[in-house]
């Protein structure tokens, strides 16, 4: 049900924003995180956003994308206590049994990666939902490349890091 209600959005976001902006906007999220951190960065020295050639391209705002991200949690959330599967916990059980129970720990793990995933989805020009979907959805071979390769590093770290589920 995920996949084919992403799959709708997918195609509605092209087709509201060809409308909306007269060219197609894919799917994607990275992209939302430049423009809040911009809002900020402004805010403190508007001098340096204003002179900044990578905040000219990408402007900072408030637009449909980064409403999409802060929509995720909260649906997320919502979905979660629906379903009675919502529990507060600072440390997941998984996370515990690989880890240990540290907090500090579990932030700062979640921190660097968070980081280097936004840090690598700017340098690849585009984070996974628009490499994958977006570029997938239009047939276009370096998606399926990138793709691959989300794979081929993914399910080794998770390996290293989580090892196997014992049942």
């Amino acid at each position: 049900m995920g996949g084919a209600l992403t799959g709708l959005l997918l195609i509605l976001s092209v087709l509201v924003t060809q409308q909306l902006l007269g060219a197609p906007k894919y799917l994607g999220t990275s992209t939302a995180y430049v423009k809040v951190a911009g809002l900020i960065e402004r805010a403190v020295s508007p001098e340096t956003v204003a002179t900044n050639a990578y905040y000219q391209k990408k402007k900072p705002g408030i637009d449909w994308k980064v409403m999409l991200v802060l929509g995720v949690p909260i649906g997320a959330f919502i979905a979660a206590v629906r379903n009675r599967e919502f529990r507060l916990r600072l440390v997941p059980d998984r996370w515990q049994e690989r880890f240990g129970p540290s907090p500090a720990l579990r932030a700062a793990g979640a921190f660097i990666g968070g980081f280097l995933i936004i840090y690598g989805a700017r340098l690849a020009g585009g984070c996974p939902s628009g490499h994958g979907l977006s570029g997938m959805s239009q047939m276009a071979i370096s998606a399926f490349i990138v793709v691959a390769g989300f794979f081929a590093g993914g399910i080794p770290l998770a390996l290293l890091l989580y090892g196997r589920k014992k049942d």
